[in-house]
């Protein structure tokens, strides 16, 4: 339903600009109003707090002086009754805009509570189900580490309506010793989160318990710090070559804003290439770019793991978990950090400090010539700017890094890293790696979706599909050695769910039919997908729907303000009829309109020895290149040297 505006006596003051980052009064104005209108009990959590964009076109239209509103959108749950709402704020009038119950069986859950998780050994200890499972397997239950997961939503009938979580159990020999090395496998209970009760217990199989210690500096891991690395310093003694002033950011060419989403992770806003002569100064590239979800779907059907499958962002809002960043070791150099506000479960205001890292990085050589005719003997070195976070959710950690290059190009690279999900290890016939004597680590994926809207010179845009053709031996290829480029017109939002073909180096073209470059060539930045592969589970499973957005490397929707998340906006233990399958379900034309894309990316992971006891990091990521959108190389202006070393400085 929707509420009547209800007013506080505090507002929030005012911010800088309309996409401003977050503020500490706003996240207490947001309460306060919650407070205020009666929303909050004493069972009441705040599971999501954020800011709540103005609508693109306002974004557009507003300019320095112009005032604006902030609204902060929330998500509630009710740790008594289970019912999540979600609430809609104005912190600069002090008032409700909105509320709406979610409905369980229709849409989901709401995300999963830290405080949800923090009781769940407890409700283990008081299940006598439970405690007989263990005893079977001679195992003190106070020694198991309780790893409580999202559910997802298979049908069950006894599921239906239920805020549950399933969880897993790993050993702990003493408060030094690592769980994830000693899984308790063969065995999984449900918990009703609100019940707070064990209502089943899934004991499939007893299985040895894999008992070699894990820590990374444990036998038999463990071996002498090496001495012969020196140190590697980075110095900028006249400072970083970008100025930050709210959020904005400005380097070489490139201006942006940035900010910060609890549950979204790092957002770039209105990414554009400086140029006098466009309007503002600055012609647009995207509007704005994120990562807004993830999927980590597992291989192993085993009674007690078929289930596996993690929606970091979705179900468990991941950016409160972001890392604060030390210099030295997240970031080398000369770095800026930023603190990002987000809001604790009682809806107070957290500070996550050093949250955001930004920085300059060398990155080899940008262009380079020796001529044999006219002498010319040339070199430019490659920067980029770096805009980054890192976060640990459960076992594994992820780095989330934006890189803008001098000669035009937009990168995304996410890493992964920490410990690998362990099981027990059934065999070379299985779905997992010996890791250790007895461990397995399953086979699974991680699959990432950025979400981009492109404004390629502008909002009118149109996307090709870009292949490399061999051409048939001919009349014009007599020879047989020609090839070329061919170029599909994506003309609506089903035509446009494509796949990656790197033996056709496939790329996806995004340009203006509008604007055109000195050549009469209409101005465009091509998407370079990886082109790992997309979601493996068979197209009938449940993860299929429920993660849709995974078994495409790409989508193309007509630009709505309300199609935000990939994977629908309530993700746990959803059924799956909400996300990027609605969005285009209209087959929007999509030929020259403002658009947006969405791109599938990540790693799919068969664990080796190597990544045990700790993962060494693994890359996964896109490019955005300029195909036409400049006259000609757009670094040429690059200093020789920026160092005394380089000799060519003049």
């Amino acid at each position: 339903m929707t509420a009547t505006p209800t007013r506080s006596a505090v507002t929030a003051p005012l911010t800088a600009h309309p996409l401003s980052l977050l503020t500490a009064e706003e996240v207490s104005t947001n309460r306060e109003v919650v407070d205020a209108a009666g929303l909050l009990g004493p069972d009441t959590r705040f599971v999501y707090v954020g800011l709540l964009e103005a609508p693109k076109a306002e974004l557009l239209a507003h300019a320095d002086g112009d005032p604006f509103r902030r609204s902060v959108a929330s998500i509630l749950v009710d740790r008594a009754s289970g019912t999540a709402t979600s609430v809609v704020v104005d912190v600069t009038a002090g008032a409700v805009e909105s509320t709406r119950e979610i409905d369980a069986l229709a849409e989901g859950q709401g995300p999963i509570l830290d405080e949800e998780f923090e009781d769940i050994e407890q409700i283990l200890l008081a299940s006598e189900e439970w405690i007989a499972a263990m005893e079977r397997r001679g195992i003190d239950p106070a020694m198991v580490r309780a790893v409580p997961l999202s559910a997802g939503n298979f049908g069950d009938p006894a599921e239906e309506g239920r805020r549950m979580c399933r969880v897993l159990a790993f050993l702990q020999l003493d408060e030094a010793d690592l769980p994830w090395a000693h899984p308790i496998d063969g065995v999984c209970a449900y918990v009703d989160l609100t019940e707070r009760t064990v209502f089943a217990v899934a004991d499939n199989a007893m299985m040895d318990v894999p008992m070699e210690r894990g820590e990374w500096n444990a036998e038999p891991h463990g071996a002498p710090t090496r001495t012969d690395l020196k140190p590697i310093e980075i110095t900028q003694p006249e400072g970083p070559s970008f100025t930050v002033t709210d959020n904005l950011i400005e380097w070489a060419n490139w201006r942006f804003r940035f900010t910060f989403d609890v549950r979204e992770g790092l957002v770039l806003h209105q990414l554009g290439w400086k140029d006098e002569a466009a309007p503002g100064g600055v012609r647009p590239i995207v509007n704005r770019a994120s990562i807004p979800e993830m999927v980590v779907p597992y291989g192993d059907p085993a009674p007690s793991r078929y289930w596996i499958n993690y929606f970091d962002q979705g179900e468990y809002v991941f950016g409160r978990y972001t890392n604060s960043l030390e210099l030295g070791c997240d970031c080398l150099g000369e770095i800026t950090y930023i603190d990002a506000v987000i809001a604790d479960e009682r809806g107070e205001p957290r500070t996550l400090t050093n949250a955001i890292c930004l920085h300059e990085e060398d990155y080899g050589v940008l262009w380079k010539h020796t001529d044999l005719f006219n002498g010319m003997a040339e070199t430019r070195r490659q920067r980029r700017l770096v805009i980054s976070f890192f976060l640990t959710i459960g076992n594994y950690d992820y780095g989330f890094y934006w890189y803008l290059y001098l000669d035009g190009t937009i990168e995304l690279e996410a890493k992964a890293t920490g410990i690998v999900f362990t099981s027990a290890y059934t065999g070379p016939d299985g779905f997992a790696t010996e890791m250790a004597p007895g461990l397995g680590a399953p086979f699974h994926q991680h699959l990432f979706s950025a979400r981009l809207d492109m404004a390629v010179d502008g909002h009118t845009n149109a996307v090709d599909e870009v292949d490399a053709v061999r051409v048939p031996v001919s009349d014009v290829n007599p020879h047989g050695n020609a090839f070329r480029q061919q170029h599909t017109r994506l003309r609506t939002e089903l035509e446009a769910r494509r796949q990656a073909d790197n033996l056709a180096s496939r790329t996806w073209l995004v340009t203006n039919p509008e604007r055109s470059n000195r050549l009469g060539q209409a101005v465009g930045y091509a998407l370079h997908p990886e082109g790992q592969p997309t979601l493996l589970a068979d197209p009938s499973s449940v993860i299929a729907r429920r993660g849709a957005f995974g078994t495409h490397h790409l989508w193309v929707s007509a630009h709505d303000d309300s199609h935000r998340w990939p994977a629908g906006e309530i993700v746990n233990q959803s059924p799956g009829t909400d996300g990027l399958e609605r969005y285009v379900e209209q087959d929007r034309d999509i030929d020259g309109a403002d658009i947006v894309l969405w791109h599938t990316f990540g790693l799919t992971h068969f664990p080796r020895p190597e990544d045990w006891p700790v993962m060494p990091v693994d890359y996964t990521g896109f490019k955005l290149k300029p195909v036409g959108f400049f006259d000609r190389n757009p670094a040429l202006d690059v200093p020789a040297g920026t160092t005394p070393h380089c000799r060519g400085r003049k």
